[in-house]
């Protein structure tokens, strides 16, 4: 490491270079762990209206809710980055799976108003617990597994399964919690122009509290489903999910990488990764968040929560098929990293200025309108993390893949952090939000401009070394 670059060492890797077929079961797994991570930390926003009504919660409660995943992910990130370094895959992804369990089971404890915002806000911050390695351990899977050519396509895989569990939770928590509130019976009421029904009803308690008891019974059924599930895919996991393959898919696969103390320090006085790291923490940061409180956020603009739910679920599934594509283009292009994610950005401007326009009533407002801007804006901007993912292990090689991807998705947690922290302040509204995701994003452009890419890992992978034999194995 020299003023703050750091060197490639030229290790021979006289080994046999082998490529099983099970690098998939394990990507699988590891994708469904991501999935449930993802899935359990948005549990709250697409059932905001719900729970607010069953558990007296506010839009600030349903907002820390969701925060403690940033708040988790940075206070736990650097024991993550070590515990992935020095004991590897299998044993991070069992414990944090555990962790996932621990939380599920305790939201099932009691669904009592006076003790029900301890066991939520007690499981999600032990779900956000296991979110470095849910979120940045894509690469260090695809690097561990996969070769040279695939290892973008895979990182996008498990990546993307993260946003495919908040995309279900969009449409698993307004399909099992119905919004049976009181407030939507009033308005049905007078849109029907009965306000003197709607006046006896508000005072009616025995309907509020009987409509109340309804949610909270299906909230608690929701709680038992998500536990059920997080318990099997533990056990799943814990009965195969090994930490490595006998023999690396690649030459750098089977280099050791620099010791955790030491990849630390290079990547502290790496001036590319920490550009890479602004890039990515103010955009990304603020678009991940953004998703997740879509339902509070629309609510302001008269759109119910199931009609959130089927817009955050249509544009996460359609971008997470983007992802996959043009991490596929990347895989094939492998060195055109930057180009790829300055039109990701100028598209996903596009795209939520469009949207942002419709939901302010500046342009004419359609259904058909909504779906195609917020789709054309997340198919952009969601295929950008597995570039930043791969684009810092290149730069930042020979520190480890995992110690570096927390590291970035830290500071992208740090991003997100500050845009629930704002939406926490009393009367701030929401009209401000899908503004600062639009400026966010603005910002970028010029600043990738500036980044100068470059592939360390990938140079060594391609270059022809005598006493590698590669082979494809079937088990």
């Amino acid at each position: 490491m020299e003023n703050g670059h750091i060197t490639i060492s030229d290790q021979k890797t006289n080994v046999k270079l082998k490529v099983y077929k099970r690098r998939w079961y394990v990507l699988l797994l590891f994708s469904l762990f991501a999935f449930t991570q993802g899935g359990l930390w948005n549990t709250w926003g697409p059932i905001a209206d719900s729970s607010e009504d069953a558990f007296s919660l506010k839009d600030a409660d349903i907002a820390l809710f969701a925060n403690w995943g940033p708040i988790s992910y940075i206070v736990g990130a650097i024991a993550a980055a070590w515990m992935v370094d020095n004991k590897g895959l299998r044993f991070s992804c069992l414990l944090c799976s555990f962790l996932i369990v621990i939380g599920t089971g305790i939201r099932c404890i009691t669904s009592e108003i006076k003790y029900v915002k301890w066991t939520i806000n007690i499981g999600q911050c032990l779900n956000g617990l296991a979110g470095p390695i849910a979120m940045g351990g894509p690469p260090l899977v695809s690097a561990t597994w996969f070769p040279l050519h695939e290892r973008t396509t895979a990182t996008s895989l498990g990546f993307c399964m993260n946003l495919i569990g908040v995309a279900v939770s969009f449409l698993l928590g307004p399909y099992i919690v119905s919004n049976t509130s009181f407030k939507e019976t009033a308005n049905r009421n007078l849109t029907d122009n009965t306000t003197e029904l709607m006046n006896m009803t508000m005072h009616n308690s025995d309907v509020i509290e009987e409509n109340k008891k309804t949610e909270r019974g299906q909230i608690m059924l929701l709680m038992y489903i998500e536990c059920g599930w997080a318990v099997f895919l533990f056990l799943l996991m814990l009965l195969y999910f090994p930490a490595k393959p006998t023999s690396p898919p690649s030459k750098t696969a089977g280099i050791k990488r620099i010791a955790f103390k030491t990849g630390i320090q290079a990547i502290l006085r790496s001036k590319p990764f920490w550009l890479i790291s602004l890039i990515y923490s103010i955009s990304l940061g603020v678009f991940n968040v953004w998703q997740g409180v879509l339902d509070v956020n629309l609510k302001a603009h008269g759109f119910s929560q199931e009609e959130a739910g089927w817009l955050g679920f249509s544009s996460i599934i359609a971008g997470c098929i983007s992802s996959v594509i043009i991490s596929r283009f990347a895989d094939i292009f492998i060195k055109h990293l930057r180009m790829f994610l300055i039109c990701i950005y100028i598209g996903s401007f596009i795209g939520f200025l469009w949207f942002t326009l419709l939901v302010n009533d500046i342009l004419p407002n359609s259904t058909v309108s909504l779906y195609v801007a917020i789709i054309l804006g997340t198919i952009c901007l969601q295929a950008a993390s597995p570039l930043y993912f791969e684009m810092a292990c290149e730069v930042c090689y020979p520190v480890s893949e995992g110690l570096t991807n927390v590291l970035l998705t830290t500071m992208c947690n740090v991003g997100s952090f500050i845009f629930l922290l704002l939406q926490m302040i009393p009367s701030i509204g929401t009209d401000w939000e899908n503004w600062c995701l639009l400026s966010v994003i603005c910002v970028c452009i010029p600043l990738m401009f500036m980044f100068k890419d470059s592939y360390n890992r990938s140079i060594i992978d391609e270059k022809p070394e005598e006493g590698i034999i590669t082979e494809r194995k079937k088990y």
